[in-house]
């Protein structure tokens, strides 16, 4: 008799353990299923909340935008030149009222634009590295050509209008028609040379916050990981150190 109540306690402590365990197992499930899901509603919550709009994502708005129209100002810059060069003869140019467009800068600087502008559109549709690299390059030597070319067409601008003021009384009819048509058509390419000297450092500015954005977010990815477990793990850990004990 003493026997068979022995093996029955001992019986009833082994299903008290085993409920216990198994209580105990439940529980954690439960809570950690609790922690998980509301890590999950944060995560959710998170990637709801909108960034602040910054010069970064304006700029990346209109990225595309940016580069058509450095490549219609290439266009127009390569227009005039071609226009000048096909309608006036070499002696239009001894006075040197087209100083600019014997420098050959509606040329190259249509170049500059086309190449820069076609690999911001090209860096916008694809979004790889390389070509965004690429076209942070061609954007850096743009803005450096439309600098130049600034530069060049002021001097040009000041010998037509220094022509101009002299012209009724010093020339002839003819080459006054010609200082006016000089003066208007380096006029309005100085508009458009700044036009594109803008969208290039624009381009620029954002091809470099760009490349520094992308080198950042590995980084802050992995310390928003690291910030989100860390709570669950260490959880874990005192939890499986009580019931070790």
């Amino acid at each position: 008799m003493l026997v068979r109540s022995t093996n029955s306690w001992r019986h009833s402590g082994k299903m008290a353990c085993r409920l216990i365990n198994f209580c105990y197992r439940r529980v954690s499930e439960i809570e950690l299923a609790e922690v998980s899901l509301h890590d999950t509603t944060l995560l959710r919550k998170g990637a709801q909340i909108q960034p602040h709009p910054t010069w970064l994502t304006f700029l990346r708005k209109e990225l595309e935008f940016l580069g058509v129209t450095q490549i219609l100002i290439g266009l127009t810059c390569l227009w005039f030149g071609t226009f000048v060069f096909s309608m006036l003869t070499k002696s239009d140019f001894e006075e040197n009222i087209f100083s600019s467009f014997e420098a050959g800068y509606p040329f190259w600087g249509a170049i500059f634009f086309f190449i820069s502008g076609f690999l911001s559109i090209m860096s916008e549709e694809k979004r790889e590295i390389y070509l965004l690299q690429g076209s942070l390059g061609a954007n850096t030597v743009s803005s450096m050509a439309a600098g130049t070319g600034i530069i060049i067409l002021l001097i040009n601008l000041k010998t037509s209008m220094a022509f101009i003021y002299n012209c009724q009384d010093t020339y002839e009819e003819d080459f006054c028609l010609i200082v006016s048509f000089s003066t208007e058509i380096v006029a309005v390419t100085l508009f458009i040379t700044v036009l594109g000297f803008c969208s290039a450092v624009s381009l620029t500015i954002y091809g470099v916050g760009e490349i520094f954005e992308r080198s950042k977010i590995p980084e802050d990815r992995l310390y928003e990981e690291l910030n989100i477990y860390s709570p669950i793990y260490s959880e874990l850990e005192e939890r499986g150190d009580i019931f070790s004990q």
